[in-house]
């Protein structure tokens, strides 16, 4: 993991497209500003893992579907 000190209204780059700007510090909160194209998804990591284990649900559920479908015979 890289660690980086920033102040307020200062930022780093990811890559050439993507920039996150500390907006805010208020105690021990951190807001946070995210410049990145429309094609990046952008979310919080709690949201992330939610999507991804909603992701793994649907697959498996979907190939639970198709060994249930019989075959079509000609």
């Amino acid at each position: 993991m890289l660690v980086l000190t920033r102040k307020v209204n200062e930022s780093i780059m990811i890559g050439d497209d993507v920039k996150i700007t500390v907006v805010e510090v208020k105690g021990d909160q951190v807001k946070l500003g995210i410049t990145a194209p429309r094609n990046i998804a952008v979310h919080r990591e709690e949201v992330y893992e939610e999507i991804q284990r909603e992701n793994r649900l649907a697959s498996q559920s979907a190939a639970v579907g198709r060994e249930q479908v019989p075959e079509r015979r000609k």
